[in-house]
């Protein structure tokens, strides 16, 4: 069963998931990282293609990865997919969310998001999602301002605690 970390568009998914599957001996994935592996950076398949031919690379990367044991980043739109909200079903969803004061230095500086060029745009898509983050989360825990080593233990200890993936 793999540990999917879902939410917003820098909101500490690939940081905090890197720290988490050390912690639990898991293998790490981040389906953005896919992508870039086997197709190219994204914002060049945003500008060359678009994003509904960006989608499918993402379900192909999404697919992959859940056919692992592992902590498994998704990128921030990656739950848009109809076919990928029935997969997380079986496998257990944390979702990482961050407010927008924390986020807007971490957009403003990496360009790397095509549909979140500023703090605004970031803003407008977070409150389209995010009744559909909560929805297929079975845990939900804010990562603003914390340490990513706290966030990773504080989950690796909830994992461990055998209990129901609920809060």
């Amino acid at each position: 069963m793999a540990i999917v970390l879902i939410g917003p568009p820098a909101a500490g998914k690939s940081k905090v998931g890197k720290k988490l599957a050390k912690l639990l001996g898991k293998d790490f994935i981040d389906t953005d990282a896919i992508i870039v592996r086997d197709h190219g950076a994204i914002t060049d398949i945003f500008a060359e293609h678009g994003e509904p031919y960006f989608r499918r690379l993402e379900r192909a990367a999404v697919l992959e990865a859940l056919a692992q044991d592992a902590i498994i980043s998704f990128g921030g739109g990656a739950v848009l997919d109809e076919h990928t909200q029935q997969d997380l079903k079986s496998h257990v969803v944390v979702l990482l969310d961050v407010d927008a004061d924390s986020v807007e230095g971490r957009i403003k500086l990496d360009g790397k998001r095509p549909l979140v060029p500023d703090i605004e745009s970031w803003k407008a898509l977070v409150a389209a999602r995010r009744p559909l983050y909560e929805r297929l989360a079975d845990r939900r825990v804010e990562t603003a301002n914390r340490p990513r080593d706290q966030i990773a233990q504080e989950l690796a200890k909830w994992i461990h605690s055998g209990k129901e993936f609920a809060e």
